[in-house]
């Protein structure tokens, strides 16, 4: 196994800005954490973010306006922003791999194994779970490395998830004690 980190959406936006909540804000500091784990041990980091352009995203027809290509409010939370070596992509749909090249670079780099994290669980981080299942990725989520609106929308996607896309879900606490990153373990 060649695990990689996908930081889907931990944008200024779905953190404190115009789609901001509480319940996003705690996922940062576990997701900093194991930024650090990963890069301490050469695993790719690779952040993807929403970056809309104004009065033509479809997005706008279901959300508010948010995460404008080029605003602060689309740029990467401050604690964690992305480090030399690490990649950014952006994005204008929720799934991580539409139109991105994301799946190219994962390819170029040897990823076969995808540990998601960020916002929102429901909408981003599932639909990239699908269209990674698809491709044939394994999945590995940390649910306390993503987040949802309420505890029931959290606990029905990382569920469907498992059901549908055979994503093992576990803890930061636990991906790192049983040294699930190095590459090579199963």
């Amino acid at each position: 196994m060649k695990p990689g980190i996908l930081v889907i959406d931990v944008i200024n936006d779905f953190v404190s800005g115009a789609l901001g909540s509480e319940r996003a804000a705690t996922i940062v500091p576990n997701i900093s954490m194991l930024l650090d784990h990963a890069r301490g041990i050469g695993m790719p980091v690779i952040y993807i973010t929403d970056s809309h352009l104004p009065g033509v995203d479809r997005e706008f027809d279901v959300w508010p306006r948010h995460a404008e290509k080029g605003s602060e409010g689309a740029q990467v939370v401050d604690a964690i922003r992305p480090k030399d070596g690490d990649h950014h992509l952006l994005k204008r749909r929720y799934s991580c791999f539409y139109a991105t090249g994301l799946d190219a670079l994962l390819r170029e780099l040897g990823v076969d194994t995808l540990l998601l994290t960020g916002l929102v669980t429901n909408i981003c981080i599932q639909h990239t779970a699908a269209d990674a299942f698809f491709r044939g990725y394994r999945i590995i989520i940390p649910r306390d490395c993503v987040e949802a609106p309420s505890d029931e929308t959290q606990e029905t996607s990382l569920n469907y998830m498992v059901e549908m896309y055979r994503a093992e879900v576990s803890t930061l606490e636990k991906i790192l004690r049983e040294n699930l990153l190095k590459e090579g373990t199963a």
